[in-house]
């Protein structure tokens, strides 16, 4: 089953290209990287899975359900940070986490002990009692993916989740994305940072002008070489087929 579908989606923003003819699926206990420049499309991509956008061409397919209309025990089971972290910025982090686990469906004798240990598990300790809004740019962040994640979601997308952590928050969210994973979530995460998604990804797809030009093995060396090369051929070749048509 793959749990995360886009089939053949396309999205313009007036004359400007987003997505065209994106097809990309993510199965259970895998993590799918999607790679790009700024302006690739990849935030398109999950805006569209996440529900918020419905593109102009194609289907998005969360679980086997239409993202913007997902039933209450499916979207019980998914997980998403994208554009910015849903957060409450005039409730703690505790009381937001506990929100988040009743939106999810925890009862509520279960929901205060799921947000303390996600507390536990984001690193945000320190800050369980402090409001929202008077968190730092990274601890936003963490709370954000914490409250995303923190009902165990089967399927789960998240966008530049590490662009605004500290060394300590990436590893922690690197373990925790494989973990989830690992116990069999289908993870779909969008980033520029080659080498860090390399960590834990399973397949990195490379988006370039909205369109899919390729696979990059998370393995091995010159990573940012091949990626660079990937995209470099992809300018080459849309620049001569333009040249063919006119």
């Amino acid at each position: 089953m793959t749990a995360l579908l886009l089939d053949d989606v396309s999205h313009t923003f007036g004359t400007r290209v987003a997505l065209a003819h994106l097809t990309l699926g993510v199965r259970p206990g895998r993590v799918t990287a999607l790679i790009g420049l700024n302006g690739a499309g990849k935030t398109t991509a999950l805006r569209a899975l996440a529900g918020r956008l419905r593109p102009a061409h194609g289907v998005a397919r969360v679980l086997g359900h239409d993202p913007a209309g997902l039933p209450a025990d499916v979207a019980a089971r998914f997980g998403q940070v994208v554009d910015t972290p849903l957060v409450h910025q005039e409730l703690t982090v505790t009381e937001n986490l506990v929100c988040a686990a009743r939106l999810h469906g925890e009862p509520g004798r279960a929901a205060a002990p799921r947000a303390s240990a996600a507390v536990g598990r984001m690193g945000l300790e320190p800050w369980r009692h402090a409001r929202a809004r008077s968190l730092s740019m990274g601890n936003r962040q963490r709370l954000g993916i914490a409250c995303a994640t923190l009902h165990r979601p089967t399927a789960l997308i998240l966008d530049e989740p590490t662009s605004a952590l500290d060394p300590q928050g990436v590893v922690i969210v690197r373990e925790l994305v494989r973990e989830l994973a690992d116990d069999g979530a289908a993870v779909l995460v969008s980033s520029h940072h080659l080498d860090e998604v390399a960590r834990i990804a399973d397949e990195i797809v490379v988006l370039h002008a909205g369109r899919d030009v390729g696979r990059l093995e998370p393995g091995g060396t010159d990573l940012e070489q091949r990626f660079f090369a990937m995209v470099l051929d992809a300018d080459t070749r849309a620049v001569t087929d333009a040249g063919s048509r006119s």
